[in-house]
């Protein structure tokens, strides 16, 4: 994450989303299925950003993978820009409650960094790529204005972590800054070579905080 930014995870493909059945109250209205296309882009940007970045995926791509007319998604979003920035929303909106959660049931500075790993893989490593966009990697040099953007929930995510490695008791002389991007990058970098019913979350987080911890 931030601007020196660790290689962005792959992702696995997502499944395609399912209607949502009309309610007798909502019959004659179509706003359940539109917020169901809605997510439904969201979902499948979400996926091609991750696998492709930012640049190299299209609004065709995007649309062909939702099985609608390119045209369409203007319906619902006015660019490819706003589409990343909305998926990026979805993605700390889901990244932050869960590693605050995480946190607050712990102490002890070890424990809180090690309950925030694990938050943060079991979001990364669900199956849900809308998290993956969170990692500023997909864009290339060229899209530094979005990271402007996006800067206000990066930052925040980033002040999680800023504090719990400030919180350690390191040796002196550690880097806290250098430390905390090297922590993320690790933490992100673990989708790549990821895979299901080998390492749980928590194995992998607690191994990284052993691998540092004095």
């Amino acid at each position: 994450m931030n601007e020196e930014r660790a290689a962005h995870p792959q992702q696995r493909p997502l499944p395609r989303s399912s209607r949502v059945p009309a309610t007798k109250q909502e019959v004659g209205s179509d706003a359940p299925a539109v917020e169901d296309r809605r997510r439904q882009l969201l979902d499948c940007a979400a996926r091609l950003f991750s696998e492709r970045g930012y640049q190299a995926t299209t609004l065709r791509d995007i649309a062909k993978a939702a099985g609608i007319l390119p045209g369409s998604i203007y319906h619902h979003f006015s660019s490819k820009a706003q589409l990343f920035l909305e998926v990026n929303e979805e993605g700390f909106r889901s990244l932050i409650p869960a590693v605050e959660a995480a946190i607050a049931v712990e102490t002890e500075p070890w424990a809180r960094l090690e309950a925030a790993f694990t938050a943060h893989l079991e979001q990364l490593l669900s199956g849900q790529a809308i998290t993956a966009v969170t990692n500023a990697a997909i864009l290339s040099p060229e899209e530094a204005h979005l990271l402007t953007q996006i800067r206000a929930k990066r930052d925040r995510y980033e002040r999680i972590f800023e504090k719990l490695v400030a919180a350690l008791p390191l040796k002196p002389g550690i880097d806290r800054r250098l430390l905390r991007l090297q922590l993320l990058g690790a933490l992100n970098w673990t989708a790549v070579w990821y895979r299901h019913g080998k390492k749980a979350p928590v194995d992998i987080a607690r191994n990284l905080v052993a691998s540092i911890r004095p």
